[in-house]
């Protein structure tokens, strides 16, 4: 009995701490201005054309062509560890290494591929570092921080400007479906731009995808507590995301999908029209997109093939249920 009372008390001073740190994360959220409601374009845009996903979002142009950077500090937050860094021109990165650096860049790039707001993100996989813990390190997740845009706060899934919108539904089929279960406010961002790109100054951003091309789970402590940020799943997973299913059937009109994370009350507002949307977009990517997006995350030919054919049986799955129930 005193081993149960323990194990009970641990839990509760654990969702305790969470939801202290929670709570602290709320207030950097932006609250927008009734009177200036975002437009959808803020969170997505219709790509003009085939895009490039092998370079991304940042292009050629911004690819890093260093292979030692400056040590600035150490970033020991979330799961992956990483550094903030600096090259010779004295641009700044973000740095994440771990299983979560390749995972990020391909499921930053799928996202931007059908036209949602993303940073840019390179995996370099030989660099090293001048400064602190100095020497070789391991392949990273590079991100710059570049001037032109500013970070100004969090915007959360559970309630924003877009729900209901047939974009911010896609949106969620999209990261279901490439498994991506770290739902937290803190990795939504909103970014001010200095000039407007494509008449926006503003984008609504979901960053730090490395907690996808895995499977879900659902940890015994999540019955008992619905603790944000805690493990629902496993990351750059290959055999994980193989046996992943998608969804599990269409009721009248809504999606049900195979998942069991904190996060249902989001899932459960997405329609079947929600569904086909993003599935029709993902059909749309080419075989050429699909090997870039992997190639630029350092997968090999043969794990691109094993990725690409759950992900193609996904959107061939989605297609079909949302057909067969109209």
């Amino acid at each position: 009995m005193r081993e149960i009372a323990s194990s009970i008390g641990l839990m509760v001073a654990v969702a305790s701490l969470v939801n202290i740190a929670a709570c602290a994360r709320q207030v950097r959220q932006v609250q927008v201005t009734p009177g200036e409601p975002p437009a959808v374009a803020e969170l997505w845009q219709a790509p003009a054309g085939s895009r490039d996903l092998f370079h991304g979002p940042g292009g050629r142009e911004l690819m890093p062509r260093e292979t030692t950077f400056a040590f600035v500090a150490a970033d020991t937050t979330g799961f992956s560890p990483g550094f903030d860094v600096r090259d010779s021109s004295g641009m700044e990165w973000s740095v994440k290494t771990g299983p979560e650096a390749q995972s990020e860049v391909v499921t930053s790039r799928i996202l931007w591929a059908i036209g949602f707001h993303q940073p840019p993100t390179y995996y370099v996989d030989k660099w090293s570092l001048n400064g602190g813990p100095g020497g070789v390190q391991e392949p990273g997740r590079f991100r710059p921080e570049l001037p032109d845009r500013q970070v100004a706060g969090d915007w959360p899934w559970h309630a924003n400007p877009f729900v209901g919108t047939q974009e911010y539904g896609g949106l969620i089929v999209a990261n279901l479906l490439l498994a991506n279960w770290d739902w937290k406010t803190s990795n939504n961002k909103i970014y001010y731009l200095d000039q407007p790109v494509n008449g926006v100054s503003r984008w609504f951003v979901v960053r730090d995808l490395g907690a996808s091309l895995g499977k879900f789970t659902y940890p015994t402590l999540l019955k008992f507590f619905r603790i944000r940020g805690f493990g629902q799943g496993t990351r750059n997973d290959l055999p994980g995301f193989e046996q992943q299913a998608f969804i599990e059937r269409i009721d009248d009109g809504a999606a049900r999908f195979a998942y069991r994370g904190i996060y249902r009350d989001v899932i459960s507002t997405v329609t079947a029209a929600q569904v086909r949307w993003a599935c029709e977009h993902l059909s749309q990517l080419t075989d050429q997109q699909w090997q870039d997006a992997f190639r630029a995350g350092g997968y090999t030919a043969a794990q691109t093939f094993r990725y690409t054919t759950k992900i193609k049986q996904k959107i061939a799955q989605g297609l079909q249920l949302t057909a067969a129930a109209n």
